[in-house]
């Protein structure tokens, strides 16, 4: 499986960090050994000093498709859940500044947190869900799927013109304002809906 993330999905997270907003969707990827699932406790690396969460709704794909037009790419994800993209960001912004790509910055072992995930048709409306993360009990962000710049559909369709979907990739569909630095001894809550999916700590 592959992890393809969307970046800048979110116009307020785009200019928290003086982004452009993208008219179309800004493409990355993490390896699978990005994955860090269960809960399992995450380890700052130590070739970082400023690594950062961004709480993102995650689509898992159910079967495999290229070309997908939009009008059907809703076929091609049955379950949603919640992941976070860390980033070091300190490394990020070092590549950005000489035009470099981004991987070491997001493509680290077990940069991907990631929940259960639930069938999409527990959810009335896949374009009204909130979901939050929590640091220590404080709330640090707050997203509405209603604020996506590019649908579920939309990235589903744009990628599968490059790159060939298959059942088990994961899509992490972009994050919300309010990401920021974590550190050691922090502990990580994530709810969709209200349903607690995230909590594990930082070490």
């Amino acid at each position: 499986m592959k992890i393809i993330a969307i970046g800048r999905n979110y116009a307020e997270h785009a200019k928290e960090l003086n982004n452009p907003v993208p008219t179309t969707p800004v493409i990355f990827l993490k390896p699978d050994t990005a994955v860090l699932k269960d809960n399992k406790p995450f380890y700052l690396p130590d070739f970082s000093d400023d690594v950062h969460y961004e709480l993102e709704v995650v689509l898992k794909i159910c079967k495999e498709g290229k070309h997908i037009a939009e009008k059907f790419a809703a076929n091609y994800y049955d379950e949603v859940g919640l992941g976070i993209d860390f980033t070091a960001r300190d490394i990020q912004s070092k590549h950005k500044e000489k035009g470099l790509p981004w991987e070491l910055a997001k493509a680290f072992d077990n940069s991907a947190p990631i929940s259960i995930f639930q069938p999409k048709s527990d959810f009335e409306d896949l374009y009204n869900l909130n979901f939050e993360l929590k640091v220590n009990g404080e709330s640090r962000q707050v997203g509405h799927t209603k604020d996506l710049l590019f649908s579920f559909e939309k990235i589903i369709s744009f990628v599968s013109q490059y790159i060939t979907l298959k059942k088990g990739d994961l899509i992490f569909t972009g994050t919300p304002q309010g990401v920021g630095k974590i550190n050691k001894g922090d502990k990580l809550e994530a709810w969709l809906e209200g349903k607690q999916l995230l909590n594990f700590d930082a070490k």
